[in-house]
């Protein structure tokens, strides 16, 4: 399990040190102050790629295996809180942003990126779980890729594009958390570890055209005359679950 477990690790690690570092230097077009850059594709593309290959590679299949087997072998008690620690990076923007913690656009500017950025994830999540069809470790199907995991990581990149300019922290706790998502629904049970990765990849790229997309959105779609824009996060336990409630008001 060792094995195994630190070559999980050592991928996340690049991936948190590629995508907190790199630098643009390749291919910029620039359009209404939105920018692409090539090299911002590289490390997600090659996650989603990891996963689509492992779907057939005897090999790669093989670790998933491995991993999902040294991880049940103790038969531990599942914990749920992936379900709503995936959500955690993305409430963080509008938590820290309540708390006088600017990022880098106001209320509707960054509801516009995130809404799109959800969307863009769980219908290209639909599509290839249905088109895959694999089952899961535990035997219920739609395995590929991780649900959880793409939109957590999703989270995390909309973090670190918001707060990047304040600190770099902002960024990596975001991914951390993304990371222990991805983690739990292998230790759950739920998905195999070619599922998270392919997951990860695949919330990466959809908040980064996310970010492509909002000049068009803001300028086209979304134009309001409205200059104040007030929000408030309600969270709740009631002894039995634990939630919360959003309010936006334009």
């Amino acid at each position: 399990m060792k094995k195994n477990f630190l070559f999980f690790t050592f991928c996340f690690i690049n991936l948190l040190y590629a995508q907190t570092k790199i630098v643009d230097t390749v291919l910029t077009i620039n359009a209404k102050n939105t920018k692409f850059h090539l090299k911002q594709i590289i490390i997600p593309t090659i996650l989603v790629s990891y996963g689509i290959v492992g779907l057939n590679n005897t090999e790669l299949k093989r670790i998933d295996l491995d991993i999902r087997n040294e991880v049940q072998e103790d038969n531990h008690k599942k914990i749920k809180i992936d379900d709503f620690l995936q959500f955690t990076p993305a409430v963080s923007v509008y938590a820290l942003n309540n708390l006088g913690v600017e990022g880098k656009h106001n209320l509707k500017g960054r509801t516009v990126i995130l809404g799109t950025s959800m969307v863009l994830v769980l219908t290209s999540i639909t599509i290839l779980k249905r088109t895959t069809n694999i089952n899961r470790p535990d035997g219920t199907q739609f395995a590929f890729p991780s649900g959880h995991t793409a939109v957590a990581f999703a989270g995390a990149e909309f973090l670190y594009q918001e707060y990047k300019d304040k600190s770099i922290w902002y960024g990596i706790s975001g991914y951390v958390i993304a990371t222990a998502t991805a983690g739990f629904r292998i230790y759950n049970n739920k998905h195999w570890l070619t599922d998270v990765i392919a997951g990860a990849g695949i919330g990466i790229l959809s908040t980064k055209a996310a970010y492509w997309m909002s000049p068009y959105l803001n300028n086209k779609i979304f134009k309001s005359k409205a200059k104040n824009y007030t929000s408030m996060i309600s969270p709740y336990y009631d002894g039995n679950a634990i939630g919360g409630s959003f309010i936006i008001n334009f």
